[in-house]
């Protein structure tokens, strides 16, 4: 099992608990922790839905029953229904009181979904949604997988501001001036996940102090892991970071390697500043301060300074250091930046080609956007995800305070933060292909983010890597630009 496996089977348990947990389904963003896929919360959720507030929204509920014109058929490889004990989510609630909706479930394994897809458009099934995940765009939309949203704009409001905080990363994902990806939620946010108690101990400053001071950079950040390597006691190893951290460091940049000039798609692996991210990895790398093991929580013997990965992570990182006191901040951004630069995952459906019911599935997108802003239902997830989670003989197993998740809602809604996209995610195996344990088998993505900080490579500098990488990139590119 892959590390972005091993991840989001452990996101898939617990990503509710932050900026998912007001979705019908809610994480993006894959080759790296938040996002090789958009893989969001498969469980059900039980904040009711008062019909006050949707009366507010100008909805009213359907005395009729379902509507078979608003009937979805969903491919993917986890149900929006709820099963178990579970009960229906704010947005499936909202799609089948006030719209007469339904969704009707067709699974498939999750290394199959594409395959699937595929398969059933080739054969004329009755099928039209699909989750959102890297791989859909560009690569589903030009190969005609995929229909753009555009024409149902108006139905979903788009130019209310029901959309106003998300117009720029709507428009972020454009394609040939067509928009197949209309994000309702940005979540799983990559994160620097710290212990004040140890920031404390070696007479640091709070990263979440310097953050809200816009000083939380590049060279803060260094300087406090080396001072915590330093300071380490005689026969100790000490590490400065630990986890998923290349992705997020580059993107902090706010620059992407595959850019979209005049409708085309740029190779921008030469942009100065993924070099001077990539030179600070270098350098991490060199003055062994990376921890080169996989954890999913901030390490227990509190050997490493900082744990890079998705906000997931928190709730148990929290249960297994009682008494840490942890904080989480975004990724430092270089001093020269304008602003924090997010790396993280987006909540979205696509509506597939030639679907039957494109109406349905624009209504179910709006009910998912109602659920993820509507202060009454945010409200109520933010209750439900303050509750600890313990086993049955009580031993606590997840826990997130209120500080915790209002902080990382602010980062999600903050006009200092912006959420990234990066185009070469979603250009097939070559670029970012499954395999991410050595450089021969990765793609030219993970390659990017991890060949210089991890190692294994007879690669050893940044001017080596790109040159090696630059004609790769030049060639999958040109297959999108036909």
């Amino acid at each position: 099992m892959t590390r972005t496996r091993r991840s989001l089977a452990a996101l898939a348990a617990v990503s509710m608990l932050m900026s998912a947990a007001v979705s019908c389904s809610s994480k993006g963003s894959s080759s790296e922790a938040p996002t090789s896929a958009t893989e969001e919360w498969k469980g059900g959720d039980d904040i009711a839905v008062d019909s006050d507030v949707m009366n507010s929204l100008g909805l009213t509920k359907t005395s009729k029953g379902a509507n078979p014109d608003m009937t979805i058929t969903w491919l993917s490889d986890y149900d929006l229904n709820p099963s178990g004990n579970n009960d229906r989510s704010v947005a499936l609630a909202i799609f089948e009181d006030y719209y007469g909706g339904q969704i009707n479930y067709v699974h498939t394994d999750v290394n199959d979904k594409f395959t699937m897809l595929a398969a059933m458009i080739a054969s004329g099934d009755d099928i039209d949604m699909f989750p959102y995940e890297w791989s859909a765009v560009p690569s589903g939309a030009l190969t005609g997988q995929f229909d753009p949203l555009d024409p149902y704009f108006e139905s979903l409001e788009i130019d209310s501001d029901l959309w106003a905080d998300m117009s720029d990363t709507i428009d972020m994902f454009a394609l040939n001036g067509q928009h197949y990806v209309i994000p309702y939620s940005v979540s799983d946010p990559l994160l620097i996940t710290y212990s004040r108690k140890m920031i404390q101990e070696e007479g640091l400053d709070d990263p979440y102090e310097l953050y809200k001071a816009g000083n939380w950079n590049w060279d803060t950040f260094m300087s406090m892991m080396e001072k915590f390597k330093e300071n380490a006691p005689e026969g100790q190893t000490r590490y400065g970071i630990n986890g998923w951290f290349g992705q997020a460091i580059i993107q902090s940049t706010g620059h992407t390697v595959i850019n979209v000039e005049n409708g085309k798609f740029v190779n921008n692996i030469d942009d100065p500043q993924i070099e001077k991210a990539e030179l600070l990895m270098q350098e991490i790398a060199q003055k062994q301060l990376y921890r080169n093991e996989w954890l999913d929580h901030f390490p227990e013997d509190h050997s490493t300074l900082f744990f890079a990965m998705a906000d997931w992570s928190l709730g148990s990182s929290n249960a297994l250091n009682e008494g840490m006191d942890l904080m989480a901040v975004p990724f430092p951004k270089d001093p020269a930046a304008d602003k924090y630069y997010l790396s993280c995952n987006f909540g979205a459906r696509m509506l597939i080609k030639n679907s039957a019911h494109p109406q349905a599935v624009a209504n179910y997108i709006k009910c998912e956007r109602l659920a993820a802003t509507e202060p009454a239902f945010r409200d109520a997830a933010k209750a439900k995800a303050l509750i600890e989670d313990r086993s049955a003989s009580g031993v606590l197993r997840s826990v997130v305070t209120e500080e915790q998740f209002d902080a990382i809602q602010s980062y999600l809604n903050s006009p200092s933060t912006q959420p990234m996209f990066d185009f070469g995610y979603g250009m097939g195996n070559v670029m970012n292909g499954p395999g991410d344990y050595t450089p021969e088998t990765r793609g030219v993505m993970d390659n990017i983010t991890k060949t210089l900080l991890e190692g294994g490579s007879e690669i050893d500098s940044w001017a080596q890597l790109r040159d090696s990488l630059s004609g790769i990139i030049d060639k999958e590119i040109a297959k999108f630009n036909n």
